[in-house]
C-alpha cells in the first residue's frame, strides 16, 4: 500500500511539473517516466486481484474439504433422517404428497436456518450449553417413538380415534407438517452439532460456510429423496400405462415391480422411522452421558470377542436402541401420570 502511494505521489509530481515550460526532450523523459508509473499502477493492481483470487480458491478448497469429512460422518444421521422424513409423510392423499414434501421441506430450511447461527453463538459464548439441549432433544424422539409403539399394540381410548377420524384432511395435513418439521428440528440440530465438532478448529468464518454447505445439500439430499419414494407408485402406474400404448414388456415389468414394491417399501420406512427414533434418541443420551458410554463400550467389546466384528457393529446399535426403548417408555410413563394428575 505505501509503495502504491509513492507512485500516486511520483505521478503528481510529475504532472505538476509538465505544466511547466519544459524542452522537448524533458517533454518526452517525462511522458517516458509517466506511462512506466502507469504500467507499474495496472501491474499491482492485478497483483493483488490474483492474490484474492489465490486466497478464495485456498478458502473455497477448505471449506470443500472440511464439508466432505462433515458430509462422511453426518452420513449415519442422514440415513435417520430420510427413514423419519418418510415416514411422517405417509398417510397423505397420493395428489397432496409433494406439496407436503415441499412444505416440510421449506420448515426444514426455517430450521436450519436458525439451528446453523444459534449453533455458532453458543458454541462461542456457551458451549457447555449444547449437550444438554442435544439430549432434550434425543428424549424427545425416544418419547416420539414410544408413543408409536404404545398406539400401535397397547389399547387406547376409542374416542381420541373418533376424533382423529372427525378431522378434516388439512388439518390431518397440517398436523404430518408440524410433525415432519418438528422431528426435522432435532435430528438437524444432531447434523449441525456433529458438523461443528468436526471443524471446530476451523476459523469462524469457514465454520460458518461449512454449516451453511452441509445444511443445503441435507435439505436437498433427504427430501428430494423422499419426494422420489413417495411418489414411486405413481411412476410404476405411469410405467404401465406407458407399457400398454408401445407394447414394451420391460416398462410392464418394471412398472408393475414399482407398484407392487411401493406400499412395501412405505411399510418399511415407517418402521425404520420408528426405529430410527430409538437409536439416534438413545444414541445422543449415550454420548452425553459419560456413564452410559462406558457401559456402551464394554458391551461393545463383550460383543466382539463373542462374533467379532459383527458384534462390534451390532452392539452399540443394540444398547442404543434398548436405551432409547427405555427412556422413551419413562418419558410416555410420566407423561401420561402427569396427564392423569393435572387434566383430569
Amino acid at each position: 500500500m505505501q509503495t502504491a502511494s509513492n507512485y500516486r505521489y511520483l505521478r503528481i509530481n510529475f504532472n505538476q511539473h509538465s505544466k511547466a515550460k519544459l524542452t522537448v526532450g524533458e517533454n518526452a523523459a517525462l511522458s517516458y517516466v509517466n506511462n512506466i508509473i502507469f504500467k507499474l499502477g495496472i501491474y499491482m493492481a492485478g497483483t493483488n486481484l490474483l492474490t484474492l483470487l489465490d486466497d478464495i480458491t485456498v478458502l473455497l478448497d477448505d471449506i470443500a474439504t472440511m464439508s466432505k469429512v462433515a458430509t462422511k460422518k453426518t452420513a449415519g444421521v442422514l440415513g435417520d433422517d430420510l427413514a423419519l422424513n418418510a415416514q411422517q409423510v405417509t398417510g397423505v392423499a397420493a395428489e397432496r404428497e409433494l406439496p407436503v414434501v415441499w412444505a416440510v421441506a421449506k420448515g426444514s430450511f426455517l430450521n436450519k436456518a436458525i439451528l446453523v447461527p444459534a449453533a455458532l453463538l453458543i458454541s462461542v459464548w456457551l458451549p457447555w450449553l449444547i449437550t444438554p439441549l442435544l439430549m432434550l432433544g434425543g428424549l424427545f424422539l425416544c418419547f416420539e417413538g414410544a408413543e408409536k409403539v404404545f398406539a400401535k399394540f397397547l389399547p387406547h381410548d376409542d374416542k381420541s380415534e373418533s376424533e382423529g377420524d372427525k378431522l378434516d384432511l388439512v388439518e390431518y395435513e397440517k398436523q404430518k407438517v408440524k410433525g415432519a418439521i418438528r422431528t426435522d428440528f432435532i435430528l438437524s440440530a444432531e447434523i449441525i452439532v456433529i458438523t461443528l465438532g468436526t471443524v471446530a478448529a476451523a476459523t469462524l468464518i469457514n465454520q460458518a460456510l461449512v454449516l451453511c454447505v452441509i445444511a443445503i445439500i441435507m435439505t436437498i439430499g433427504v427430501y428430494g429423496l423422499v419426494a422420489g419414494i413417495v411418489k414411486l407408485d405413481d411412476a410404476g402406474l405411469y410405467l404401465l400405462n406407458q407399457s400398454k400404448l408401445s407394447a414394451n414388456k420391460f416398462k410392464e415389468i418394471l412398472g408393475k415391480g414399482l407398484l407392487a414394491a411401493a406400499p412395501r417399501l412405505m411399510q418399511f420406512l415407517a418402521f425404520a422411522g420408528t426405529v430410527a427414533m430409538f437409536l439416534v434418541g438413545g444414541g445422543i443420551l449415550v454420548h452425553g452421558i459419560k456413564a452410559l458410554h462406558h457401559i456402551q463400550i464394554a458391551v461393545t467389546n463383550y460383543g466382539q470377542t463373542i462374533v467379532g466384528t459383527t458384534g462390534e457393529v451390532l452392539a452399540p446399535l443394540i444398547f442404543d436402541g434398548l436405551l432409547g426403548v427405555i427412556a422413551g417408555l419413562v418419558v410416555v410413563l410420566v407423561h401420561l401420570a402427569y396427564l392423569k394428575i393435572f387434566k383430569k
